[in-house]
């Protein structure tokens, strides 16, 4: 009897040590619950389309757990950044990183989070900007534009989310490149989010501006918008006829172009790195993700760089022309 109550207690242990060791790695199964993806730019803008559309497809391989979007903006999307950056390192707050994530501290020394304040998950797009005017402005080309600011004496003037964001730093490094001063020789009007930026071309309130294609291609497409140039590599494929800054000549121009990464806070633990690593893998060739990036005019780069080399050239590009333009002294 006493052996058979042995066994028994055995079997039993045994089962219950199974049932723990299951419960435990269920338990330690990322993702359990959802998962928060902060744009720190305003809706309709370049990182929130971004956002919605990695949101969108990344649940297919996230057992299902929702991916959801929560616009966190201002200061320049450090308030966003710096949100993720404090958020608790479990992998349930993520950050769809811009540009202005290294060019912010690129620019201000008292930037609230640094260029590498994170754990950097992948990077996702490159995102070309257009320079562009009203479909109903006299300018038909870049040299029309050029001569039009040069006879102005600084009162043409540009959309922009602020002088030292992305799309400030579009038109300043142009304005650089023909030996113009970038900060007086055209007027920036500053507005927030890529959906105002746009109204207010369309509106008639500014000559011009250079913000990134997602923004734009819907109005370019209506035949709302003439694009002049593309901040890319090389030609958008939407745009075939539009020129490059860069082969156009313009060194510091040809330069400047959006992105979008995946930042989490620091210290990620090991499981939940690997399990976007796995998760960016199957997006990067997922036909949604890639239709939904050709409608924004964007270019999937998943896999493509090393995440933390290429924000760190991105850090130092930005940082020299904020020398060079007075931002540093």
């Amino acid at each position: 009897m006493f052996q058979k109550l042995k066994k028994a207690a055995g079997v039993a242990a045994a089962i219950l040590a199974t049932t723990t060791m299951i419960s435990t790695a269920q338990a330690d199964a990322y993702p359990q619950k959802a998962i928060t993806l902060v744009a720190p730019y305003g809706a309709g803008g370049a990182s929130d389309l971004a956002a919605r559309a990695l949101a969108e497809t990344a649940r297919k391989y996230t057992g299902e757990q929702p991916v959801v979007v929560v616009n966190k903006t201002g200061n320049g999307g450090m308030n966003g950044a710096r949100f993720v950056s404090e958020a608790k390192p479990d992998g349930y707050t993520v950050l769809l990183s811009r540009v202005g994530m290294a060019l912010y501290p690129a620019v201000y020394t008292d930037s609230p989070v640094g260029w590498d304040d994170y754990t950097f998950l992948g990077m996702l797009e490159s995102t070309p900007m257009i320079l562009a005017v009203n479909a109903n402005s006299d300018v038909q080309t870049v040299d029309d534009l050029i001569a039009k600011i040069k006879d102005s004496d600084g009162a043409t003037t540009y959309a922009a989310s602020g002088p030292t964001a992305i799309d400030g730093f579009t038109v300043q490094a142009l304005l650089s490149d023909l030996d113009l001063d970038p900060l007086t020789a055209s007027t920036l009007v500053p507005y927030k989010g890529g959906s105002a930026l746009a109204a207010a071309l369309l509106g008639g309130h500014v000559d011009f501006l250079a913000i990134a294609a997602g923004s734009l291609m819907p109005h370019i497409e209506a035949g709302k918008m003439r694009p002049l140039m593309v901040y890319s590599p090389k030609r958008m494929a939407a745009l075939p006829d539009v020129p490059t800054a860069k082969e156009l000549g313009y060194t510091q121009a040809g330069q400047v172009g959006g992105w979008s990464g995946l930042y989490g806070p620091k210290g990620l633990p090991d499981d939940v790195v690997a399990k976007w690593t796995e998760v960016l893998g199957h997006v990067a060739t997922d036909e949604q993700w890639l239709d939904l990036a050709e409608k924004r005019g964007s270019i999937s780069i998943i896999g493509d760089e090393d995440p933390s080399a290429y924000v760190k050239s991105q850090f130092e590009l930005y940082n020299g022309m904020a020398k060079k333009f007075g931002y540093i002294q």
